[in-house]
């Protein structure tokens, strides 16, 4: 397997297995519906929407009727050329980690082979966007620190109205809050929301 594939765009993926095999083949970031979590989960959709109104998303879900149905919640709440749709094939079988084949008899994203994952990511890779996102965008968890938005005894509620300000979800952890502001802002707009110039 040759290095991980540099992925610019955020790809969703059902749960926390599909995302942990995905991590084996791409950097970048991965989103969970939680299932069908993001049925009745406000934040989820919130921040869907604030991601693709910046960047592209690509979506990832299982084969089955279930990931048929998340996918096409997905694409009801994004607009369509907002979103990147990949498919894997149906292949009947049973994930290692469980005691029985799915209700449907197919694996899901997490029990694909990952020669097969990076075969369906390699076109989205893009290592030069991704490097000029990061020199363009230092954006890093000392920020956050230096600016009240972690460790402090308000941090949560600062990234809170940040989060609100931006159409994000409230409550995201720091690593989540910190994914989406790299991807929502520029270095120097994040900067102006911090406060840095009012210093």
């Amino acid at each position: 397997m040759e290095e991980r594939l540099k992925i610019p765009y955020p790809v969703i993926v059902e749960g926390r297995y599909d995302k942990l095999r995905l991590e084996s083949v791409m950097e970048g970031q991965i989103l969970t519906t939680d299932g069908f979590g993001v049925f009745n989960k406000k934040e989820k959709a919130m921040l869907f929407r604030a991601l693709a109104k910046s960047t592209p998303i690509i979506v990832l879900t299982d084969s089955d009727g279930a990931g048929k149905l998340i996918r096409s919640h997905i694409s009801g709440m994004i607009p369509r050329e907002r979103l990147i749709h990949l498919y894997i094939p149906r292949i009947e079988g049973k994930e290692k980690r469980k005691d029985a084949p799915s209700a449907e008899g197919t694996l899901g994203v997490e029990g694909m082979e990952r020669e097969l994952l990076y075969r369906l990511l390699a076109p989205y890779a893009d290592t030069g966007a991704v490097d000029r996102r990061r020199r363009e965008n230092p954006l890093s968890k000392t920020d956050l620190y230096t600016d009240g938005f972690t460790g402090g005894e308000n941090s949560r509620e600062k990234r809170n109205a940040l989060a609100q300000r931006l159409g994000l979800p409230p409550d995201m952890t720091p690593n989540a809050f910190l994914a989406a502001l790299r991807l929502l802002c520029s270095y120097e707009e994040y900067c102006t929301l911090a406060g840095r110039g009012e210093k």
